[in-house]
This record gives C-alpha cells, structure tokens and sequence, in this order.
C-alpha cells in the first residue's frame, strides 16, 4: 500500500510538473508583454481573444514570432506573400499585385479606409478571396500528416508481423484504443452486421478530434492553435456526419421520419417536419458541444492565468497556478472525452439510421 501511495504521488508530482512546462508559455509570454509597456492597461479580454481565435501567424515567445503564408485571388490574380507584414510597421502590405491591410485578422484592399495596422472603427473596404495558411489551418495539416503517419506504420507494422502478433512500439499503444472504438462504441451502437462499413470513419473521427484537443493545449506547439474550438471545424465534422447518416438511412429510416407508423395519420403530418428537424438539431447538438467544451476549457484557463497579472501579485500567482494546473489535468481527460462523445454519438445516429424495422 505504502508502495502504491509513493507511486501515485511520484507520477502526481510528475505530471504536475509537465503541465507546469505547458502552460508557462501563456504566462511569461503575457509578461513580457505586460513588462514593455507598464502604462498601458492590461486587458484580459483582448488577451483571451487573441489566444483563442484563428490568427495569421504563431506568437511563440514575447516578440518572437513565426508569420504565415497569405494566399489571395484577386482581381489581378493570385497573390501569394508573408503575414508578417501586417503585424508590424504600419499594417500595410504591398505587393505588385495590390495593398492590403489587415482588420480583426481579416484582410482588405486598402486605400478605402486608414488606421495602423487596419485598425479602423467600420470597414467598408472590400476583400479578396482569402485562402491563406492560418494557425488553425497549418494545425490541421500538421494533424492530418501526424495521424496519417502513425496509422499507415501502424497497418504497415500489421502486415509484416500479421494480426496475431505481439503488437510493437506505436502499435502497442493505439492497438487497445482502435479496439475499445471498434468494441465498445461502434459494434454496441451499429451492430456486428453493418459496423465495418463505418468503422474507418468513426476512427478517423476519434483520433483526429483527440489529437487536436492535445495540440490546442500545448501553447508553444503550434503557437497555441484552437482548432477544436474553431465553430467551423466542428461545423464541418458534424456537416459529415449528418450527410453520412443521411445517405445510410434505410426504408424504415426514412418512414419514421415521414410517415411514423403507430399514430394516427392527422398526427402523422404534425411529427413529419418535427422529426425532420430532429435529424439536423442532432448534428447541430454534436457541433456546439465540441466547440463549446474545448472554447470554454481555454477561456477559463487564460481567465485565472488573467488574474496574476490584473492585481500584479505574485501571491496571487501562488494561489492561482494550481487551480491553473487542475483545470489544465482537467482538460486532459475532457480531451479524450470529447472525442469519445462525439465518436459515440456519431455511431448511434448511424444504428438509428441503419437498424432494421423491428429495432426501430
């Protein structure tokens, strides 16, 4: 038992210990920028905002920072360029394809209306097609190319040494997490029968999420992106599964949905466009809850990191770092469980659409 405690406490202090390391980059990054201009007031808000939304370049360290490529059509074409001009001089960037300046990481032609760095209180000027390397954007390629990797070595690795073999290195960690997905989420909710058609997608669905929850709590990898909190990545997830469910929807599917057997018929033309609605209410539920847990998990993180430097204590930063470090062990788990919800409800929407006309 005394082995068991030491243990615990051992790995407790460990971990207490990495996510320190993890989260010091929000705090010595805001301080720097605190300690550059002791006049100017400190603004909470404005820091949150900045750490969470989508942004043309990766705030690494203080002033240190990495610019992004922009890419734009416009009317002479494509115009492809840095970021960093935006964010310092005077905002303006000019090419020999056109000037642009930059409002709320938004970029317009400028000339119609001034301000440094864009900064004006309406923008009326007009923007070109926006296609540009973001953040959020580099994140999710960086995140396509890592599962991509990991699961064709994977395959790979299964093919050498075949199925029955003792599973090896990366193999051995991801082998029970593909088969609690497979076991416990998608057979119990599609059925042995029809499960396998799905699979690849419920997967994909699971790690994808998972891994770019880690990443939006890394702030130094890349940058901080919040791309789980992006409302249009979880739009665009749930866009998918909903046209999947769709497409899979069998005859019985369809008549519950339109015709619902059991009711009588003037009652059948009521429930017909509320259950219509029903089937986009369920993909709408699966993309606020993703973006809402992630958005609300770094907002509170970076409220209480606010706290230090709003009453300039460090007593206040003594009794503020550990709730920082539970919420960030916290957000560790919500992670993990947020790619489990939407996977598993994922899997339930398509047994509701595929299960035969007993099951209904």
């Amino acid at each position: 038992m005394v082995g068991l405690v030491r243990t615990g406490t051992k790995n407790l202090r460990n971990l207490a210990v990495t996510v320190f390391f993890l989260t010091a980059p929000i705090f010595f990054a805001q301080a720097n920028n605190v300690e550059e201009d002791s006049t100017e007031t400190f603004k909470p808000g404005e820091m949150i905002m900045h750490h969470v939304q989508d942004t043309h370049e990766f705030h690494l360290w203080g002033e240190l920072a990495m610019p992004l490529p922009v890419i734009l059509w416009t009317d002479h074409g494509l115009d492809v360029f840095m970021s960093g001009g935006f964010y310092h001089g005077d905002g303006t960037v000019e090419t020999s394809k056109g000037s642009y300046v930059m409002h709320h990481e938004k970029i317009y032609y400028a000339g119609v209306h001034g301000g440094e760095h864009g900064e004006a209180e309406e923008v009326h000027a007009a923007m070109p097609l926006d296609f540009s390397i973001t953040r959020n954007v580099f994140s999710l390629l960086m995140s396509f190319a890592l599962i991509s990797w990991l699961f064709i070595s994977i395959a790979n690795s299964y093919k050498k040494r075949g199925s029955k073999s003792a599973p090896k290195g990366a193999q051995s960690f991801f082998e029970p997490i593909i088969l609690f997905v497979r076991d416990d989420i998608v057979i119990p909710n599609i059925g042995e029968k029809k499960y396998e058609k799905y699979l690849p997608y419920i997967l994909t669905l699971f790690f994808f999420i998972w891994i770019n929850n880690l990443i939006g709590l890394v702030p130094f990898f890349p940058g901080g992106s919040n791309l789980s909190g992006n409302i249009a990545f979880t739009f665009t997830l749930s866009l998918l599964t909903y046209i999947i469910v769709q497409f899979s929807g069998n005859k019985a599917y369809w008549k519950h949905i339109f015709w619902m057997p059991g009711v009588p018929v003037p009652v059948r033309f009521i429930l017909a466009p509320i259950e219509l609605l029903g089937t986009v209410s369920k993909a709408f539920a699966l993309m606020i809850r993703l973006f809402a847990n992630i958005t609300g998990g770094h907002i509170v993180v970076l409220s209480l990191a606010s706290m230090v430097f709003l009453f300039k204590s460090y007593i206040v930063g003594g009794v503020v770092t550990p709730f920082v470090l539970f919420i960030m062990v916290l957000e560790l788990l919500v992670a993990a469980i947020q790619a489990y919800v939407f996977a598993l409800l994922t899997s339930l929407f398509i047994g509701m659409a595929v299960a035969d006309d007993d099951h209904h």
